[in-house]
Formats: structure tokens, C-alpha cells, sequence
């Protein structure tokens, strides 16, 4: 069918929901945002769906909801008769329409006769898969778009581990969904019929008592935290999104004393009306906690995103200013701090091993083979990440001590299989209190960090290409990467091309071999001064990303490579 013929039958339809009912109505006159509305389906992949919320087959909505859970029910039943009764664990944010996305999964679950566990109220993406672990179910859903503007919401599917669903189920689930033609014919069952029946089943504070049960194992040295309980000043922003209850009870339970949140941002808003996006990779989402910081002189500003799986810092610097910390520098902060603490009191085990995506810093390498532990290297999205830890348990090879992304992801401990900024956060404070005990900041500590490793710094251009023509121009840019491949970028010779989609590394000489990850459209090319770039389109969202590493003796130099390589980007994209 023609995108119009789609437009006519959900303007046909008698039942058609009133709310999208009168938005299809305001966008008769404006073809070309029809046509983008109801050209393509919603894109379902490993990381689920996520979009513009409004009428059509290419955005969010409580039909396009059913319709993917519709395409998960079929799956699980296709596992058999005992996995589908395993049911479905479901979370959602603050953002519009979650709660009624979450409820519509559910209601069409039921119709499947699938049991979900609902929770009752809004919690952060990793109690979601916390749930699935500790209930025992068989998939999980999450209702959350992330950071995204506030028109967009998204739907996440979790596998049984608690991790992301793994590709191979994922593109089985996609091919269901698709198999559903028409997204305004999946039955659902009524609310109060799928309780009654026991079909839908509300859980909260139970989970959450478990899941902070399991939190405690996050501290490494209590008695840091109970010298400096009440000197290390904190601010923490949940951003107007699901971090705040469970962030509270976490930082007391650890010990904390001084802590406060930030009062605007602690309410749940789906306009996230205090800031210009809820993300904390950017430093205007700190604008009111750096406000409240310079009043209270704080220590340390903390911020998690609005479905509380990614944390962003801000540190106090010698001027009072404070400086927003990268996801590199979270991470190479934790990390210095577990080895070096576990190293003191002899827990580090002799297997241990720490998890990053390809695209992440080198420092985090270097760090780890400094204490002989070993950093393996994965594909960006932490399903995969998940994916190694539950192939080490399987294995008993090795003993996972953390992982992370440079896009603000952090994993501790793996009661979790996703990134998790609770954790994050407890343990980032930590650190704070533990550096403060020796009269010193974060900042301190990550100058510290730069004098004995190197002078390391990483930047992601992120390019928006909305639309069909957007899409057709990232397909392009990524053929012709592969097509002519780079020799050097900004004067520099590349050493090594990794193509991640046809599993090659190439070295200068020519010499090829194969590389062990699952396919994934994604370039990575190493430069003779050790530098690196990679490129990848998004999963979610319609941009193509571009990652820059370098490593120089001082920050200044660090910089000017990074400026360097992002003018040779430029030129090649021609922004």
C-alpha cells in the first residue's frame, strides 16, 4: 500500500483514538509531514523502537505500541507454552503517553493470555531490568525514549538476562511485528478483565527493596563514606525524570548525609520545561544545579537522564567554576578508583576484566593494562556489554568489574544488565568523598589521571538527517567511506581500517583479518600518532555519528588534534 492508501484507512476508521483523530485532522494540509508519518513503519531493531509521538505507522502511538507488542507476544509464544506464561516484566518514564503505552503492552499481552508485572508508578530503565532478572520473566518492556526532546517516546525490549534483546531475537520480533499488516486491528484486553484474571499484576516497592538490597554491593570502602558522610557536598538533578526516588534512597542507604536534590528538577515533567534537552552529555542541563551548587558550595553536581540508565557530572574546579565532565572521564574516574581500591584491600580478583564500547576512550585501556587487567572491547549498545558478562558467567572465565560507553553508560555491579546511573551515582560520590578525605576534587583527580596516562580527548559529531532524504544521504556517506578508503584524515596516515559490517580489520601493508564481533554498520580507523575515528549511523534516532580519539602530551595539543580531524569531517560531509 501507498502511503496515502495507509492515511485513508486510519482517517476511515471509526474507532480511530479522538486524541490522534484531531492531530490527523491539523496535518491534512501539510503533505510532507504526512508523508513522513505514514511512509515506512516505525523502524524495530536491538534497542526497540523510538519516535515522534502522533498518528501513523512511522510514529509513536498506542496502535504502533500494540503492534510490537503484538509481533513480542507471537514470539514468546513460538518459545512454547512455558516461556510465554514466564509473562512480561513492563517500566515506563515520565514522558507523555508512557503510563498508557505501558498499559496498552499489557492489555494486548493479555489478549495473547501472556502475564505482565506492571509497575505502578514511574521507575528508572535499569530497575526494568532488574525486574526481569529477579521475576523471572521472560522479556521485559520499557515505555522511554531516553534523552530525547520531549516529543519523542520509545518502546525497549529486554531478553531474560536482563540485558537489551540480542539481535537474532530482535530481528525475529521485527519479522513478527511486520507479519501484523495493519497496527489499528491488534485486540487488546480490557484492564479490569486482565486483572481480575490475573493477567496484569502491579509491582512496586517490592522491587524496588530488592533491587537497593542489591545496590549495597556497589560501595567498595564504607568507612571512606562514614568519615566523610557529611562533608562531601552534593547536587543531585533527576532532570524532571525517574532517577529522583530511587537516587534518594540510594545515596542514604550508602551513607550520605549531605546531599540535596535539585527542587525544580525533581518533579516529573514530560516537557522537561527547565531545560533544553534532559540530557546530561550537555552542559545546559546543569544550568540550575551549577546555580544551586554555587550557593551551597558543592562539591560535585550529578544529573541522570530521564529514564535514570545514564549519569552526567559536573566538578568543582579550582576557580569555583565548575567543569562538565565527559562520559570518558566518568569513566576512567571509576575505573582508576575500583582498581586502585580493590587493589589496596586485595578483592581484585586475578580474572578480572572491565567492558567498553569501540567507540570509547583509550585512556580507559591504558588505566586498566597499568593494573594487568584486561579491557575487551565491544560493539556500541549495552545489550552487548550484557552479552559478555553473561558469557563469562557461562564460561567462569572471567570476573566482571565494570563497564561502560562514553555516552554517559555505567555498569557496576551486574544485578543489571544495562546501564544503570543509580549505581553510577553511588558510586561517583564515592569517589568524590574519598578524594575529598585527601583535601582534593574530582578535578584534581582527573589532572592526576591525565600526568600519569597521557593527555587524552574524544569528541562525537552528531549529524541530524531526518526524513527519507535523510536516510538516503546516510546510506551514501557510509557507501562511500567504504568505496574510497580513507589514507589519512587532517595529515595524518591511517594504520588500520576496521569495518565492523564486513568484519575486516585491514593494516597500511594491506594484511587482513577477521574480527570476532557481530556484524555492525560501523568504520573505525586508527591513525600512525594513535589516534582514531570511527563512524556509525545511529540505531535510533536519524543521525550518523562520527567519534574522534587522540592522546598528546598536554591538554592544549590534545585539543588541537581534536579541531584538526573535526575540520577534516567537516569537509568530507560538507557542513
Amino acid at each position: 500500500m501507498s502511503w496515502k492508501e495507509i492515511y485513508e484507512q486510519w482517517t476511515n476508521d471509526d474507532a480511530l483514538d479522538d486524541h490522534l483523530k484531531t492531530q490527523l485532522d491539523e496535518l491534512k494540509e501539510k503533505q510532507e509531514e504526512l508523508e513522513d508519518a505514514f511512509y515506512a513503519p516505525l523502524e524495530f531493531g536491538t534497542a526497540g523502537m523510538r519516535g515522534i509521538l502522533g498518528p501513523g505507522i512511522n510514529r509513536m502511538n498506542i496502535y504502533t505500541v500494540r503492534q510490537a507488542t503484538e509481533g513480542l507476544a507471537r514470539f514468546m509464544i513460538k518459545q512454547g507454552f512455558d516461556v510465554a506464561r514466564r509473562g512480561v516484566a513492563i517500566a515506563y518514564d515520565s514522558r507523555h503517553l508512557s503510563q498508557e503505552f505501558a498499559m496498552e503492552a499489557a492489555k494486548t499481552l493479555a489478549y495473547n493470555n501472556i502475564p505482565s508485572y506492571v509497575f505502578e508508578s514511574l521507575r528508572p530503565t535499569p530497575e526494568l531490568s532488574f525486574a526481569v532478572r529477579y521475576l523471572k520473566t521472560f522479556t521485559g518492556i520499557m515505555i522511554t525514549a531516553s534523552h530525547n526532546p520531549p516529543e519523542y517516546n520509545g518502546y525497549k525490549v529486554y531478553g531474560e538476562d536482563g540485558g537489551q534483546m540480542p539481535p537474532v531475537d530482535a530481528d525475529m520480533v521485527t519479522t513478527l511485528i511486520r507479519e501484523v499488516d495493519n497496527p489499528l486491528t491488534v485486540p487488546v484486553m480490557a484492564e479490569k478483565a486482565a486483572k481480575e484474571q490475573g493477567l496484569i499484576t502491579m509491582i512496586g516497592e517490592d522491587i524496588d527493596q530488592a533491587y537497593l538490597s542489591e545496590l549495597q554491593a556497589v560501595t567498595i570502602d564504607q568507612d571512606v563514606i562514614d568519615q566523610m558522610d557529611d562533608q562531601l557536598k552534593l547536587i543531585f538533578t533527576p532532570l524532571h525524570g525517574t532517577g529522583k526516588m530511587l537516587g534518594e534512597k540510594a545515596l542514604r542507604q550508602a551513607g550520605f548525609k549531605e546531599f540535596i536534590v535539585e527542587p525544580e528538577q525533581a518533579v516529573a515533567d514530560p516537557d522537561f520545561s527547565t531545560v533544553k534537552s534532559p540530557n546530561p552529555e550537555e552542559s545546559s542541563a546543569f544550568e540550575y544545579s551549577m546555580r544551586l551548587g554555587q550557593k551551597e558550595n558543592a562539591d560535585l553536581l550529578i544529573a541522570t537522564d530521564p529514564d535514570a540508565d545514564r549519569l552526567g557530572a559536573a566538578v568543582r574546579m579550582p576557580n569555583g567554576d565548575y567543569k562538565v565532565l565527559s562520559g570518558n572521564q566518568i569513566g576512567a574516574l571509576l575505573i582508576r578508583y575500583i582498581l586502585e581500591a580493590r587493589k589496596k584491600t586485595n578483592a581484585l580478583p586475578e580474572n578480572a576484566v572491565i567492558l567498553k564500547s569501540i567507540v570509547s576512550s583509550e585512556l580507559a585501556t591504558t588505566i586498566a593494562q597499568s593494573y594487568d587487567v584486561p579491557m575487551v572491547n565491544v560493539l556500541t549498545g549495552f545489550k552487548f556489554i550484557a552479552e559478555k558478562i553473561k558469557e563469562f558467567e557461562a564460561e567462569h572465565s572471567h570476573s566482571f568489574i565494570f563497564g561502560f560507553e562514553e555516552s554517559y553508560g555505567f555498569l557496576v555491579q551486574p544485578f543489571v544488565r544495562d546501564k544503570d546511573a543509580i549505581q553510577a551515582l553511588v558510586l561517583l560520590a564515592e569517589v568524590a568523598a574519598a578524594y575529598k578525605k585527601q583535601g582534593k576534587t574530582l578535578y584534581d583527580a582527573l589532572q592526576e589521571i591525565f600526568a600519569e596516562y597521557g593527555y587524552y580527548a574524544e569528541k562525537t559529531i552528531s549529524l541530524t538527517m531526518s526524513g527519507q532524504e535523510g536516510s538516503a544521504k546516510i546510506t551514501s556517506l557510509m557507501k562511500s567511506f567504504r568505496e574510497q578508503t580513507p589514507t589519512e584524515f587532517a595529515g595524518t596516515k591511517v594504520v588500520q581500517t576496521e569495518d565492523f559490517k564486513q568484519l575486516i580489520r585491514k593494516n597500511a601493508s594491506g594484511a587482513t583479518e577477521k574480527l570476532s564481533t557481530p556484524p555492525s554498520d560501523v568504520l573505525k580507523y586508527t591513525l600512525e600518532d594513535d589516534s582514531w575515528l570511527a563512524i556509525r549511523p545511529s540505531g535510533t534516532e536519524p543521525k550518523i555519528k562520527f567519534y574522534i580519539g587522540v592522546k598528546a602530551d598536554s591538554d592544549e595539543r590534545a585539543q588541537q588534534k581534536i579541531e584538526l580531524l573535526q575540520a577534516a569531517i567537516n569537509e568530507i560531509t560538507g557542513n
